[in-house]
């Protein structure tokens, strides 16, 4: 059974990052996450001349232990924005020298069969990292995210990806947290704030997205 799945979401992982590649996006597949890892430190990594990195909230990139590499790489200034402990007003400072880092890091609320990256998020950092900024962009992405088009991205993120991101913050308590679905809410708590739709990159190769073959994320 796993073999058939294997096969089946590399198929559509191939169609995927043929797609991407077509709108300007440098495009690695992984079967695993830790091989997305090693695909970050034995290709990615090692053609760029970076002196600073950061990174925006993702459950996806956590799991590749991409993050712990650069943390542990001597003469690299790793910008750690949601380090344990800090309290909130250094972190959102930290969130701004981010988009000033030679590398920025994040996952993708979604990507869809014809190549583009869509994101909603509730602060801008993120999203603000991924349109501009920073010299490199590194996208990690899982199979369970990929939709056919635009619309069923969106679909997607109001669904899901944005009710579990809510949840799994302790303390929040916005309506989806007690009712698990979207409710267009007024909340100043709101995480739904600014939607993005990265259709090219833009320059060619700026933003280099990992495609694996595992579901990763929310």
């Amino acid at each position: 059974m796993a073999d058939f799945l294997h096969s089946f979401w590399q198929m559509r992982l191939e169609h995927c990052a043929e797609a991407l590649s077509e709108n300007n996006f440098s495009v690695y597949i992984a079967d695993s996450p830790s091989q997305a890892g090693e695909i970050f430190k034995g290709q990615i990594f090692t053609e760029m001349k970076i002196s600073s990195a950061s990174w925006g909230d993702s459950l996806s990139l956590k799991a590749t232990a991409i993050l712990d590499f650069l943390r542990a790489t001597p003469d690299l200034h790793f910008i750690d924005t949601f380090e344990p402990g800090i309290e909130r007003e250094e972190s959102m400072e930290r969130r701004r020298r981010a988009l000033l880092a030679d590398l920025f890091l994040t996952g993708s609320n979604a990507v869809t069969e014809d190549g583009c990256l869509v994101n909603l998020d509730m602060v801008g950092n993120r999203v603000g990292g991924l349109t501009f900024g920073p010299h490199h962009v590194v996208v990690v992405i899982g199979r369970n995210k990929i939709v056919e088009n635009v619309e069923a991205a969106v679909e997607r993120i109001r669904r899901l990806a944005a009710p579990l991101n809510a949840i799994r913050h302790e303390g929040w308590k916005m309506p989806c947290v007690k009712t698990s679905f979207c409710m267009d809410c007024k909340s100043p708590q709101r995480i739904c704030n600014t939607w993005t739709i990265t259709q090219k990159s833009y320059p060619k190769g700026r933003i280099k997205v990992i495609l694996v073959n595992e579901d990763l994320g929310l």
